[in-house]
Order: structure tokens, then C-alpha cells, then sequence
């Protein structure tokens, strides 16, 4: 009975408070891909992400219900650094759906006015900027302008009373209230005493950040001095705000001078399994989303962190990593942040499998594979006969007959005579670039991993190209910062699909990371190599570019791009297969709006990948 009042007087003092409409909340998961169309469509940086903002404490007063109810003490405000757009989860903020549905088109074109803004002074204030930015917006694009004045006229009413906030604080919001209905009549707020509250987020607004990626240099880095700025795969889902702070120097606060490890109790006789040290903590991702402010602190110049400690000793041995072949190659990247490539810049390590051996295809795959052989033997070009020939193998019966009787009518016969036997030949090529890097090693299923299925999708590859009689390649790449990038070659193009073949395709194992600019300049130079009329590079991914240094950023997705641009500008074409479900973000970026597909099952690949293939040769 108690628990059901809690529920009862939640709710309805919660819908009391106000500030909140769920039964009409728009979710971001929901309208992503039309604003990312949108931003861009308006002239948004291309190489921009959306991703979900972060709730945050405001400060500033509530009402008395809302204190109450516990509600409206975080924000989630929207914001705009260099390379995410961040956007409220959901928006619930009018009992309207329409009218949270368009706050969100306002947020991205504001964030798209950015680009064309001129750079911030120094003095300039946030509130005069968003001004600047609502003025070109609404002159840019005026059909705008309706839909921002119904946004106006429904959130005015629900910011803070002006008739019950102290005099000062009146005044700003105020200021606030006028700098929304005429944009650009406020240069900055009015001051305020100190110790007087922030004033209450505005949605319409946008926070800026003009925040520049910078290098860490790190002893005993071998000379790559980059630190990893970069955001993990699930940053979109824990998201938080981060500041930096000075180590703690007194790494010693406590002396115990007893043994710690004599002390008994009851539990020390309890068979339970305990925890130590190097357990990993379960409930780590919970806390960390719970915490309003991550701090990330550097470590003194002579340590080593714990990233890479593990990253060192998951380094195999000479004896049992892979062979390498020759001494290397040196690739350029692209560093958009200077807008220049930089020549030389990547070290790419060419490495054939120590451990392959002959093997047959798998008995699982056979069947499979004939009906595959079956399907692609329509590609295989057939032989004709071409008549009417001046020179050829056999004589054209047709042709003497018409020759015959126009010498018997008195005409002049014709004196091709000949019927010759051609064989067309399918003037393409395809090198298929395999991500092998260490994300491949998860599950997708209680019997296979991700690597599973890319081999089993590079074995039924082999067999279907097998039947067309078609030049392809088959490789696979890795890396450990830019100067190890491991760039296996599987099949060879003048090479047979033998067991050889199958060998090293059974033979590739999982680890590393995805710097995939480098991977796919490699394969350009191969492709270039080919003398045919069509050159495909298709590319097998399981997530976005990432590596221990800035190449898990904006950084190695512009470099991808650059280089993905470079082969179609040579005339390949570039088509990237994924099974990440969060490659629709950045795909279109990288390969444009059909250079890519996303497979929503991992276990589709090994049939999928053959008929993609067919689709780009038809």
C-alpha cells in the first residue's frame, strides 16, 4: 500500500510541477537520420556527428512544486563542439509532438549557422552569438521564421515567472525574454550581484565550443608523440562533461604498520568466491553514468598507463606473429585539421601467415557454395559466333548462299564470307579489404564471433568469383598506431582459389585496431595495378576508423574520406559492407548515400557479400 502512494503522489505532483509533457516526447534515435540530413542540407559541416547531449545541473531557480517534486534540477542543453552536434535525447518540453519535433530542426540549423559565422572575439558573450546566429538563420532560410515564432510563443510562457524573481534577476530575463523575440538587440545581460543563481537554461539556444583537438606528447612512445582523443564506440550512449586535473602527488596517504593479511574474520571461512584486485568492477559503467562530471587527469611523464600496458603485452612474439614482407611502405594520411596530407606519415607492414596450411572448404559451406557456383555462372561470359566476317575459322553458309545468288542476278557479291568463334571476357577486377581488427573477436551468436563470418563471407566469396572467372583479391588489415600498419594479403590477382588460399583465409585471427585510410591507399595502388576497364574495392567493416592515438576522432574518419575520394577519384569504385548498426552516422560521409550498406544481422554477410558483388558488376 505504501509503495503504490509513492507512485500515486510521484505522479501526480510530478504533472503538477510541470516542465515536462511525456505523453508528447520526439527521441533523437527517432529523428537522427532526417536531421542529419537536414544539417547537412543547410550547409552543416559534413564530418559532424549527432549524438545525444548530457544532463547536466543548471543551478538556476525552480518553482516551488518543482523543487518538491525533484523535478527540472538537470538540463539537457544542446551544444556545438568541432566535431559533434549534441542534441536532447528527447524533447518534452511542449504538449505539442509537432512543436518538439520542430525545436529539434531549429537546434540543427542554428548549429548549421556556425560554419558561417565569423570566428568569436574574446569579449563576444554566448547569449550575443546565439543572437548572430538566430539572425542568420532566419535570414538565410525564412521559412524558418514561422516555426520559430511558434516555438516562442509556447516556451515564453514556460520560463520562470518574471513577477517572482528578485529585482536583478527580473532584469536579465528580461534581457533573455527580449533577445528571443528580437534577435541581436542584446550585446550581453545585465550584471547581477554575485552568489545570485545562473539564469535558466534557454532550449532555443545553443551552447558553443570553439574546441581545438591538441597532441599530448608521452615518454617513451617511441616518437609518436599522439594522444588518444578520441571517444569509445558507446560515447553516443554516456555521454559527460570532463574536466582536467592535477594528479594527486601523495600516492601514499595511509602507512599500516601491522599485516594487514593476518587479520581474521568469519568470512575468511565462508566458501564464497570473493573479489581481488584484478577483478574488474561490474558495476563500473553504472557509476560512471550516474556521475554528473568525469575528471581525467595526466600521469607523470615517467609512467605508463594501463592502456598501454595491455596493448603492449598483447603483442605476440617474433616466433609466433605473423611473416613480414620487406621493409615497409610509406603512405601519406590526411590531417584535416591543418587541411594538408601528410606525406610519409604511416608505415605500412605488409605480413603473410606464419601458421597457414592447405584446407579444404569447410563440409558447413558446401552446399551453400554449389548453389552460389550455380547463381554466378550466368555472370560467366559465354562464346558466339560472330558471321559476315572477311576472315575467320569456318566458312558463313548464309553469306556464300547470298553471295552465290547475287553473282547468278548479276550483282556484285559481297566478300564476307567468313564466320568467326569470340570469347568475351568481363573486363573487372575486385580487391576485397577485410577489417581484422581486435572488435571482430565478439560474439554475434552463441556459435560464432564476427571473424567466423567474415571468414566463412571470404570463403563463399572465393567460390562464387571462382565460377564467373573474374581477377579478384583477397586482403585484411590491422594496425597499432600509424607506424604498424598490418595489411595482410590473402589472395593474390593472378593467384587461384586453391586450399592454399582457403588456408590463409582460415588462418586470420583477430586484433588491434582500424586505421583504415592507410588500408585503403594500399589497396588503391593494387587496384591501379590491374590493367581493367572496372576496378571494385569493397570493404568489410564492423565499426568506424579507431586507433590508440588521435585516429579515434574526427581525425580518422576525415582521413578515411580523404582517402576513400582518392580512389574514386582514380576511378575505382569504393563500396563499404557493415554490420555496425550505428554505421548510418558516418557512412554517408565517408562513401556517400550509396556507396555503403549496413546489415542489421552479422550472420547475413557470407550470402550478402556475393550479391552485392553482383549488383556493383551488373
Amino acid at each position: 500500500m505504501e509503495e503504490w502512494v509513492g507512485k500515486v503522489w510521484h505522479r501526480w505532483i510530478t504533472r503538477a510541477a510541470g516542465g515536462s509533457h511525456p505523453a508528447a516526447a520526439v527521441h533523437l534515435k527517432t529523428q537522427e537520420r532526417p536531421l542529419s540530413i537536414f544539417f547537412r542540407a543547410l550547409g552543416g559541416d559534413p564530418g559532424l556527428r549527432i549524438a545525444p547531449a548530457t544532463a547536466d545541473v543548471h543551478g538556476s531557480r525552480r518553482t516551488w512544486l518543482a523543487r518538491v517534486a525533484g523535478s527540472g534540477e538537470r538540463t539537457m542543453q544542446a551544444r556545438r563542439d568541432n566535431s559533434t552536434l549534441r542534441l536532447p535525447p528527447a524533447i518534452d518540453a511542449f504538449p505539442d509532438t509537432s512543436l518538439n519535433r520542430d525545436l529539434y530542426y531549429w537546434l540543427a540549423a542554428l548549429a548549421a549557422c556556425l560554419d558561417r559565422l565569423a570566428p568569436a572575439q574574446a569579449d563576444e558573450s554566448e547569449i550575443y552569438r546565439n543572437q548572430r546566429a538566430t539572425l542568420l538563420a532566419l535570414e538565410n532560410w525564412p521559412g524558418l521564421a514561422s516555426r520559430y515564432q511558434r516555438l516562442l510563443s509556447a516556451y515564453l510562457p514556460e520560463r520562470f515567472p518574471l513577477d517572482k524573481l528578485p529585482p536583478a534577476e527580473a532584469a536579465r530575463e528580461q534581457a533573455i525574454r527580449q533577445a528571443l523575440r528580437e534577435p541581436g538587440s542584446q550585446l550581453a545581460l545585465p550584471a547581477v550581484p554575485p552568489g545570485t543563481p545562473p539564469y535558466q537554461p534557454v532550449l532555443l539556444w545553443l551552447q558553443w565550443r570553439d574546441i581545438q583537438e591538441t597532441s599530448t606528447a608521452r615518454s617513451g612512445d617511441g616518437g609518436d608523440a599522439e594522444a588518444s582523443g578520441g571517444e569509445s564506440k558507446d560515447a553516443s550512449q554516456n555521454a559527460h562533461r570532463a574536466e582536467r586535473v592535477e594528479a594527486p602527488k601523495d600516492k601514499n596517504g595511509m602507512l599500516m604498520f601491522f599485516r594487514a593479511e593476518s587479520l581474521l574474520s568469519v568470512a575468511e571461512f565462508l566458501r564464497v568466491n570473493r573479489s581481488v584486485d584484478d577483478d574488474p568492477d561490474q558495476n563500473a559503467e553504472a557509476a560512471a553514468r550516474e556521475m554528473e562530471q568525469l575528471s581525467l587527469a595526466t600521469p607523470d611523464a615517467g609512467e605508463r598507463i594501463a592502456s598501454r600496458v595491455r596493448f603492449d603485452l598483447d603483442l605476440p612474439s617474433a616466433a609466433e606473429d605473423d611473416i613480414p614482407l620487406g621493409a615497409g611502405i610509406a603512405l601519406p594520411e590526411w590531417d584535416y585539421r591543418k587541411e594538408r596530407l601528410l606525406e610519409d606519415h604511416v608505415r605500412l607492414q605488409e605480413m603473410a601467415s606464419r601458421h597457414a596450411v592447405p584446407t579444404p572448404l569447410p563440409a558447413r559451406l558446401a552446399r551453400t557454395a554449389r548453389r552460389l557456383h550455380q547463381q554466378f555462372a550466368a555472370l560467366q561470359p559465354g562464346r558466339r559466333w560472330l558471321k559476315g566476317q572477311a576472315d575467320g575459322s569456318e566458312l558463313d553458309l548464309d553469306a556464300v548462299v547470298r553471295a552465290s545468288t547475287d553473282r547468278c542476278c548479276g550483282r556484285h557479291p559481297a566478300e564476307q564470307l567468313f564466320q568467326s568463334l569470340e570469347k568475351r571476357e568481363r573486363d573487372l577486377a575486385c580487391l576485397v579489404l577485410a577489417d581484422l581488427s581486435l572488435s571482430t573477436d565478439t560474439w554475434v551468436s552463441s556459435e560464432a564471433r564476427v571473424i567466423d563470418v567474415i571468414r566463412d563471407a571470404l570463403l563463399l566469396f572465393g567460390e562464387a568469383l571462382r565460377s564467373t572467372g573474374d581477377r579478384f583479391a583477397i586482403c585484411g588489415f590491422s594496425s597499432v598506431r600509424r607506424n604498424q600498419v598490418r595489411f595482410h594479403r590473402l589472395k593474390e590477382f593472378a593467384e587461384p582459389f586453391n586450399d592454399t588460399v582457403r588456408g590463409r583465409v582460415q588462418a586470420i585471427r583477430p586484433g588491434y585496431y582500424t586505421r583504415m585510410g592507410a588500408a585503403i591507399r594500399r589497396a588503391t595502388q593494387m587496384l591501379l595495378e590491374e590493367k581493367a576497364g572496372r576496378r571494385i574495392l569493397l570493404l568489410l567493416s564492423d565499426g568506424k576508423p579507431n586507433d590508440l592515438d588521435i585516429y579515434d576522432s574526427r581525425y580518422g574518419i576525415e582521413d578515411t574520406r580523404a582517402a576513400v575520394h582518392e580512389a574514386r577519384r582514380l576511378g575505382l569504385v569504393p563500396f563499404c559492407l557493415t554490420i555496425d548498426r550505428e554505421g548510418g552516422g558516418y557512412l554517408p560521409h565517408l562513401f556517400g548515400a550509396t556507396g555503403y550498406a549496413v546489415l542489421r544481422s552479422p550472420e547475413e554477410l557470407p550470402l550478402r557479400l556475393p550479391l552485392f558483388y553482383a549488383q556493383l558488376t551488373r
